[in-house]
């Protein structure tokens, strides 16, 4: 069973089912997907995994006895595909929003060489979700992991980039109020000088910035441009800087695991909580 599945079904508290199962010599534990880098503004420079504690044991971690070895790896092969489809199905939908709009013919014709669309987030690692969950602004629910969209543009009059933003925007409210859909689009646009400022990797808002046009994969537009923004962060060493980052989460991933698991039962409760889960799994993009 997944995390969530044992939760469900022995009615625990989700810390208490985790810390069991962790603990329990006969109880197996197999986590799939992947862990990556968020930038956090509440943690230590910044760095820390996605997903949490909680949300991985939740979701992405499936539990069994240690000799029902063969059931649990079916199950989590299983789930690997669940998510790899969601994702695939998602990053379709994202390319097929863009597509809209562009297809209006509204904006110029200069789209294919002087705009690029790029795909971050959950989407990219493989690992979105459908878990429904409050869109930010309005509460409503959405399903699971965000549509995020980066567009870049170079040379492009302001007139038509303010049309691309009121485009992209209307794209967003029809995507979150269609009942079959219900899915979150977060977009920025922005021209290549602002990417270039942001590589400075100087400031919070650069980090991420920076973060997501390295993880961020083609979705329509300028292939050219898009490779060129790809030389530009290779330029800046920005993989190398994100690496660290990235090794730095990850030994505070263990770090925090071991006090979760040892912690006795007087400690305080809110200080392991913020080990356990973030307040915001959210990332916000710029």
């Amino acid at each position: 069973m997944t995390g969530k599945d044992i939760v469900q079904k022995t009615g625990l508290e989700t810390f208490k089912a985790w810390k069991t199962c962790r603990l329990d010599e006969n109880i197996a534990t197999y986590v799939v997907g992947k862990r990556y880098l968020r930038l956090d503004q509440k943690v230590d420079r910044f760095a820390r995994l996605s997903p949490s504690i909680m949300r991985e044991f939740l979701n992405y971690t499936v539990i069994g006895l240690k000799e029902e070895e063969e059931a649990a790896v079916i199950k989590a092969d299983e789930i690997t595909k669940a998510i790899t489809s969601i994702s695939r199905n998602k990053f379709d939908l994202a390319k097929e929003a863009v597509a809209r709009i562009i297809e209006q013919g509204i904006v110029s014709n200069t789209i294919a060489e002087d705009i690029v669309f790029i795909i971050a987030g959950d989407v990219v690692f493989n690992m979105a979700h459908a878990e429904p969950r409050p869109e930010v602004s309005t509460g409503e629910l959405v399903r699971g992991s965000d549509l995020d969209i980066i567009v870049v543009t170079e040379g492009i009059p302001a007139s038509e980039v303010n049309l691309l933003d009121r485009l992209m925007y209307m794209e967003k409210y029809n995507l979150l109020v269609n009942p079959a859909l219900k899915e979150e689009l977060d977009y920025v646009v922005k021209d290549i000088e602002t990417v270039k400022e942001q590589l400075q990797f100087c400031d919070f808002k650069g980090m991420v910035a920076s973060k997501i046009l390295d993880e961020g994969a083609y979705l329509y537009g300028s292939y050219d441009l898009y490779c060129r923004i790809k030389k530009l962060l290779k330029e800046h060493g920005i993989s190398d800087k994100l690496s660290r980052l990235e090794e730095k989460a990850h030994r505070d991933r263990n770090e925090a695991e071991k006090t979760l698991l040892s912690a006795p039962e007087t400690a305080c409760r809110d200080d392991l909580m913020l080990l356990f889960y973030t307040t915001e799994e959210k990332e916000e993009i710029f």
